[in-house]
């Protein structure tokens, strides 16, 4: 009797952890630029397997402390996969990270941590969702973020298009896509496929379980009109200091004390102005020091002042300045303080210089955001990226692999 009530609560605790939703750990404040690296740039954190790319970030601290990673394997709703770490990895994680260098001729020190993938230790076997845990010296996670590992099995065209009701049609856009393939015979579509929608990379803010509308022999439809819709929102907003000396592109002035401090002119909420066409690079940011030959360790830091002009936004929200930076992040530590002597919105921020896209949301604290009422409004013209992943699991199957992406711009939005 004793055996079997073990034998069920050790099956118990195994499918709880099976089903655990894993979530991102947000960094600690000594944590900066933690992203995903790929020729160099800054990227979505979206790659085909057997890619080659790294993780990185910076640790303010600058001690040289010891950090190790783990990678879990997650299913389509972010819960941790039925799959043994041996069935998705060659090799072995948990290892320490060795590759790391402290900054050179920076004023703010730091120390920069480097992991590429694939590694001596482990490579990928399968695609999915995964997340990559970065430990301390006693096993406890300090931070985490997610990623994708995609198969190139599917085609995903797909095309960005105006609302179709009135109420919406200046304010949104509607995406429209569809999945072809030449070598997978789906098997229960509407049960073993499904996709999730981003915008602009943002996995904070996708559209999931959308079953295809109908289909076309072995090709899947998706021509909705209200389930695939986004708020087109508004052009990001940047500043650039790749010279962190020179007040420049929206920096008002400079400052050099303990640190480089840059003051950037005040920004107008845009919610009831015309859309004007301003290009930008969809929240992305890039680490960049003019000045140097390696931005890993030699590009600096520098207290960023940003400004709101929003007098008549007073609710219970609260206000905070995102993008690809922060990895659009909602923490306490990018929420705006109300001045009520300027009647203004103020937050100082400590960002690694180069060029920079940020956008001010408004968010609940239980981090729902409210589009309807963005400080600078939603337009239809507004230029946007989308992508769409694939998902299937076969009859059978323990786990959901990820056999395509799609993309497309609303650059070439239609009615």
């Amino acid at each position: 009797m004793r055996a079997i009530f073990l034998g069920l609560w050790f099956l118990l605790n195994v499918y709880s952890g099976f089903s655990q939703l894993q979530k991102e750990v947000e960094p600690p404040f000594h944590i900066k630029t933690a992203a995903f690296f790929q020729d160099g740039k800054m990227v979505l954190p979206m790659f085909q397997l057997n890619d080659n790319f790294h993780f990185e970030f910076d640790d303010l601290h600058g001690d040289e402390a010891d950090y190790y990673f783990e990678i879990v394997h997650c299913d389509y709703d972010w819960k941790k996969s039925e799959l043994a770490k041996a069935e998705y990895l060659n090799g072995v994680d948990g290892q320490r990270i060795q590759d790391y260098l402290t900054s050179f001729n920076t004023v703010q020190l730091y120390c920069h941590y480097r992991m590429p993938f694939p590694n001596r230790f482990m490579s990928f076997r399968v695609s999915g969702n995964y997340i990559i845990q970065i430990l301390n010296s006693d096993r406890e996670v300090v931070f985490s973020r997610k990623f994708v590992i995609y198969e190139d099995r599917v085609s995903v065209p797909m095309v960005i298009k105006r609302p179709r009701t009135l109420k919406d049609i200046e304010y949104k856009q509607n995406v429209e896509f569809s999945i072809k393939s030449q070598d997978i015979l789906f098997q229960a579509p509407l049960q073993n496929v499904k996709v999730w929608l981003l915008k602009n990379g943002d996995f904070k803010t996708g559209i999931t379980n959308i079953k295809p509308q109908y289909t076309i022999g072995n090709d899947l439809i998706y021509r909705y009109d209200k389930e695939t819709q986004f708020w087109g929102g508004n052009e990001y907003r940047f500043f650039e200091n790749k010279d962190i000396r020179a007040a420049n592109n929206f920096i008002a002035k400079i400052e050099s004390k303990e640190t480089y401090i840059a003051y950037l002119y005040p920004d107008n909420a845009r919610a009831n102005q015309p859309y004007t066409y301003a290009p930008d690079v969809n929240g992305i940011y890039q680490v960049q020091n003019l000045n140097s030959q390696n931005n890993a360790v030699e590009a600096d830091y520098a207290w960023v002042y940003f400004r709101l002009v929003a007098p008549t936004y007073m609710g219970n929200d609260g206000v905070y300045i995102n993008g690809m930076f922060n990895n659009w992040s909602l923490a306490p530590e990018f929420k705006m303080d109300y001045n009520t002597e300027g009647g203004y919105f103020e937050k100082a921020l400590i960002l690694k210089q180069g060029f920079t896209n940020y956008q001010y949301v408004i968010a609940s604290e239980n981090g729902k955001i409210d589009y309807e009422n963005a400080p600078d409004g939603n337009f239809y013209q507004t230029e946007n990226n989308y992508f769409a992943l694939v998902y299937y699991r076969e009859n059978g199957q323990r786990y959901d692999r990820i056999i395509g992406k799609g993309s497309a711009s609303s650059i070439d939005i239609s009615n």
